[in-house]
Order: structure tokens, then C-alpha cells, then sequence
């Protein structure tokens, strides 16, 4: 079994060398990871996990995490591009995660194992809490 150690940076304490590291992993162009750097550029938290895991594995639950959310009509963002990305990779990836600042998208990061290069990002939209609806008199 596979254990895993999460390095997070506080946003107002980080490391800013790290931060610095993950914004140009992040600025590759495509759509879903200039939403995940611009998050992080505004306040947004991080954790990146030490370990690595088999991309194949994330590709086959990710896989079932986009089929859930067509279903479900939950917004993403790069989700099926990842899948694909995760598929093809064939090494195994270290895992990170951006939170942005409101709560609202939760990015996932996929890195290759020494954690230079970005393989795949995707960004799932947090569900809203409902507002209350008055109780029947």
C-alpha cells in the first residue's frame, strides 16, 4: 500500500519558491490549467502530495468522475482531456491539488514523478450550499 505525504502551502506562509515553481508548471496555455494559475495567483491554497501513483489508475477513476458528472450535469473543466492525458502517460504521477480562494472549483494537478512537468490538470465546480427555503406554516 501506497502512503502519502501532503506538503501544503498557506497561502500567506508558502514557500514562495514552490508557489513560483507550480505557476509555471501551470502556464502551459490550455484553458484549465490558466484558470488553475489564475486561482493560485489570487490567493488560492495548494497541496502537493509526495509519492507517486500509476496514471493508468487515475485514468480509469477519473474516467468514472466524467461519466458521473455528465450524468449529473456537475461542471468541469479539462476533466475529459485529463482522462485521455492520464491514459497515454504510461509512468506514474504525483498528485497536487488547488483550492481557490472562495471554495467554488477545486483543481486537480497530475506531475510527472519528479514533479517538473505538468502531464494533466483538471478543475471540477464545487456545489453551491442552498439557501434555506422557509418551512410551511
Amino acid at each position: 500500500m501506497l502512503y502519502f505525504v501532503a506538503v501544503q502551502q498557506d497561502p500567506n506562509r508558502g514557500d514562495a519558491m514552490e508557489r513560483e515553481q507550480l505557476e509555471r508548471l501551470l502556464g502551459g496555455g490550455d484553458e484549465t490549467s490558466l484558470a488553475a494559475l489564475s486561482a493560485l495567483r489570487a490567493g488560492a491554497s495548494y497541496v502537493m502530495w509526495d509519492g507517486t501513483t500509476s496514471a493508468k489508475q487515475h485514468a480509469t477513476v477519473y474516467g468514472r468522475r466524467l461519466r458521473h458528472a455528465l450524468r449529473k450535469g456537475i461542471e468541469t473543466s479539462g476533466l475529459a482531456r485529463a482522462v485521455q492525458r492520464l491514459d497515454l502517460y504510461g509512468r506514474p504521477v504525483r498528485l497536487g491539488q488547488i483550492r481557490t480562494a472562495d471554495g467554488s472549483w477545486i483543481f486537480m494537478l497530475f506531475l510527472d514523478e519528479d514533479g517538473g512537468t505538468l502531464v494533466a490538470c483538471t478543475g471540477v465546480r464545487q456545489t453551491q450550499p442552498h439557501p434555506l427555503q422557509p418551512e410551511p406554516c
